[in-house]
């Protein structure tokens, strides 16, 4: 089982939000092989919307992107670990996710799944993860569920053991879902819709998105 998991923080693995996510890892089932990506130490430009990733299926800026959205696609499920920045992900993560404007139309994750690692200084915490888990469907992926809280102080959260206890139970239950191919029915009808939607985007412009709409030939 090969989990991919991305922290979007600034502060990386030494922040809250690293903090909590070592230990949704920690409850990942022994033997699972992990690659954990630190986006405040590699390089993801912001998108310039050319398009030729619709059009060859590889981005053309010089950075990090290719090997990330690489190890996403010989994953079996991944991690998105992120703080609320003013009401949304980081700078860094917003990155990542404007920059997989090509997995959103091809639903190249389909068949894996994902969970949501969240914190914030004051609250708001369902906003973010709301978001995050749009683009786990948005990407073909199902979400198996998010941890998410504010601070109690520096690296503290409110009633820590318990959350701590529940992170865990977050990382087994990735693992579980892997296993036994999970299917959450309240997830389908978006992940429906916006897949008919895809098709249709691609479809209109296969004359100049030819991988996009080869891809969706092969594999949907």
């Amino acid at each position: 089982m090969k989990i991919t998991v991305i922290i979007g923080s600034p502060h990386g693995m030494k922040g809250n939000t690293g903090m909590l996510l070592e230990e949704v890892m920690a409850g990942l089932e022994p033997g699972t092989e992990t690659d954990l990506l630190d986006l405040s130490r590699l390089q993801v430009r912001p998108c310039v919307g050319c398009d030729l990733c619709h059009r060859n299926g590889i981005c053309h800026l010089q950075d990090d992107y290719e090997s990330i959205k690489a190890l996403l696609l010989a994953s079996d499920g991944f991690i998105l670990a992120s703080p609320n920045y003013i009401f949304s992900v980081p700078a860094q993560l917003k990155a990542l996710f404007d920059r997989s404007g090509g997995l959103l139309h091809c639903l190249a994750l389909e068949g894996k799944y994902g969970a949501v690692v969240e914190t914030s200084g004051g609250g708001e915490d369902d906003e973010v993860i709301r978001y995050v888990v749009r683009f786990i469907n948005a990407a073909g992926a199902q979400s198996v569920g998010a941890i998410g809280s504010p601070m109690a102080g520096e690296r503290s959260f409110p009633k820590q053991e318990i959350l701590f206890e529940k992170a865990r139970k977050l990382g087994g239950e990735l693992c579980r879902c892997i296993r036994e191919r999970e299917h959450f029915p309240d997830q389908a009808g978006f992940r429906g819709s916006f897949k008919a939607r895809m098709k249709r985007l691609v479809e209109h412009r296969k004359d100049d998105w030819r991988y996009e709409y080869r891809y969706w030939q092969e594999h949907h």
